[in-house]
């Protein structure tokens, strides 16, 4: 029987946890009614498991039911969310502030609206990838209708302040909006406290389904305006048109449930691996870690590492570890990472990255399987350059 490698890259993907898939199930075949034909029992059962998800993504938040509109993931959610705003906020203005370390779903609508006309401020990060709150403050201007910025970041994990950043937009009256794909249920969000506008969510960063997600738009104080992207029969409030997918949402709902009620416990798991893979591989010379130390998501290690080719490295690794050097939405871009390139690496230190996205059902056997891997693989190829550059075959 082939043995798989070990599956660490749970920010591009997660599996989907037997719960969840236990949920869902009866949706497919049972409960396979339409949520929009209320005339009869069938249409009802969808609709009652729609209504029931949507309240537990709202407690998770802490925002009302009516104010979550499913979508296929958080790329149509933060394309909902941008355009949406840009369009229905045209006449008030066409300035918008994000971050250089945004993902690729938030900085290409961005670059979209750019060729329309609208101004977008890419604001630089620090070493340690948080923003400046300062200079976020100074680049506010009259015409600036929307600031993005997102929760947690999916190659380092870095955590921004949302409360801080939430307080200067309230402050001048500006929509704030966040991409939280890969904090949901992983840190706590709270649109309340975080003056959170809109957030994009989605399900298969949290061991839920594939092809689900949702934007939170906020309906009072204020109440926020978005021009629907996707036309046809007016549901979910006429924002987002389509058929309800209802085992996926019934298993998105369920997958945020597990999150929120195991937060505490698979927070205290994930750091006991992440600390123990990083004491291993610190101890190699050479071997950086990109991002805040402390304010991360807890199963995230993003390192660079002096004196490898980074292509060499995954193939040097691939048999043992499924793990990435980027965003998996980049995987066929050639260029290095622009985030760890706006933490201010080379290129070639950025081309040496590994991502290792430590998951609910790793263990701690694994990560040490990993990290001797790793060095191993570390050290050869630091030897084999050396060598090449004496000269010796």
């Amino acid at each position: 029987m082939l043995v798989r490698p070990i599956y660490l890259d749970c920010h591009a993907t997660t599996p989907m946890d037997q719960r969840v898939l236990d949920a869902m199930l009866p949706y497919f075949t049972q409960y396979f009614g339409n949520a929009s034909s209320i005339t009869h029992q069938y249409g009802w059962e969808a609709e009652a498991a729609t209504k029931k998800a949507r309240e537990i993504l709202a407690e998770a938040i802490h925002s009302s039911p009516e104010e979550i509109i499913f979508t296929s993931g958080a790329t149509e959610a933060n394309n909902l969310a941008i355009k949406g705003v840009a369009e229905a906020y045209f006449s008030k203005g066409r300035h918008i502030i994000t971050v250089q370390t945004e993902h690729r779903a938030v900085l290409d609508p961005c670059q979209y609206l750019e060729s329309l006309g609208f101004e977008i401020s890419y604001l630089p990060v620090q070493a340690d990838g948080l923003i400046d709150l300062n200079l976020l403050e100074k680049t506010i201007r009259p015409d600036t209708i929307l600031v993005s910025v997102m929760a947690a970041n999916n190659e380092i994990g870095v955590i921004q302040p949302l409360a801080e950043i939430g307080a200067i937009c309230r402050r001048h009256e500006v929509l704030f909006h966040s991409d939280a794909a890969q904090a949901i249920g992983k840190i706590p969000l709270d649109v309340e406290q975080m003056n959170l506008d809109l957030v994009s969510l989605t399900a298969h960063k949290i061991y839920g389904p594939k092809g689900i997600g949702a934007l939170y738009v906020r309906r009072r104080h204020p109440r926020v305006r978005l021009a629907a992207q996707i036309q046809g029969g007016g549901q979910e409030r006429g924002l987002r048109s389509g058929t309800l997918v209802t085992p996926n949402i019934v298993g998105f709902a369920k997958a945020v449930e597990i999150g929120i009620e195991q937060m505490l416990e698979e927070t205290q798991h994930l750091l006991l691996l992440q600390t123990t893979l990083w004491n291993k591989l610190s101890q190699l010379e050479g071997v950086h870690l990109n991002g805040h130390p402390n304010q991360r998501l807890p199963g995230n290690l993003n390192v660079s590492i002096e004196g490898v080719n980074g292509s060499a490295l995954l193939l040097g690794l691939q048999s043992v570890v499924a793990v990435s050097s980027g965003s998996a939405c980049s995987t066929t871009s050639t260029a290095p990472s622009h985030v760890l390139t706006a933490l201010g690496h080379s290129e070639a230190l950025a081309y040496a990255s590994l991502r290792f996205g430590i998951g609910r059902f790793n263990t701690l056997d694994e990560i040490e399987q990993v990290a001797e891997s790793a060095i191993a693989t570390i050290q050869s190829l630091r030897q084999a350059n050396v060598s090449a550059s004496l000269g010796i075959t």
